[in-house]
């Protein structure tokens, strides 16, 4: 499979075979089932929900289907085995030492200032100062006359779609669909991810590999 969804449970320590000290971020990922399989994209479930707290469109498509109301739909790429509607996808597709990207909304934060939103360094912080916190100037003098594009501003932060790449996969529980990652991942508690196999380190590892029949 190329990837599963999951849940963010929260951040814990554990220690490895070396005996060196890691943070990991808990993750309930799965199990899925399969709704849909179309031409190059799957759609997977999340998190059963009862019918009655989804709209009636949403209800029949799962009623349709014969498959447990889920929360969540989202759609990965195609796997290379087959598969049809009703398999179940599960954290075992994910093996110690493998790496994947995550994906998830950012925490919000709500509007904030330049100095939270951007790091900026302020103004001084002595007696007579009127600008402590404020953006200054920001004029670019007469050419071009006019704030640049994408100049950064006071606005909202957070809430955004954020990707983690190349996490490294501590361990994987299929009895309990727990994921464990090295490293944090985006979002709150119980926020919603999707994990998929590690692009560039996949890559990576096949031209290695290429390398070394060569």
């Amino acid at each position: 499979m190329s990837g599963i969804l999951g849940k963010k449970i929260g951040m814990i320590q554990i220690f490895e075979a070396s005996g060196e000290q890691v943070g990991v971020t808990a993750i309930q990922a799965g199990p899925c089932p399969v709704l849909a399989v179309h031409k190059k994209n799957i759609q997977l479930g999340f998190d059963q929900v009862d019918e009655k707290k989804l709209k009636k469109p949403q209800a029949a498509y799962f009623k349709k289907l014969n498959i447990p109301a889920c929360k969540l739909i989202r759609e990965l790429a195609k796997p290379a085995q087959e598969c049809k509607p009703g398999d179940q996808v599960k954290v075992d597709i994910f093996g110690v030492g493998d790496f994947v990207d995550i994906s998830g909304t950012s925490i919000g934060k709500g509007f904030q200032g330049g100095m939270k939103r951007w790091h900026w360094k302020g103004g001084p912080m002595t007696h007579g100062s009127t600008s402590h916190r404020r953006i200054g100037s920001i004029g670019s003098t007469t050419t071009p006359g006019r704030v640049w594009k994408g100049h950064h501003l006071p606005g909202h932060m957070g809430n955004e779609k954020v990707t983690i790449q190349n996490l490294k996969v501590i361990r994987a529980d299929a009895g309990k669909n727990i994921l464990l990652v090295k490293g944090a991942v985006p979002g709150p508690k119980n926020g919603y991810l999707i994990i998929t196999q590690a692009k560039k380190k996949t890559i990576k590892i096949m031209a290695a590999r290429k390398a070394a029949k060569k």
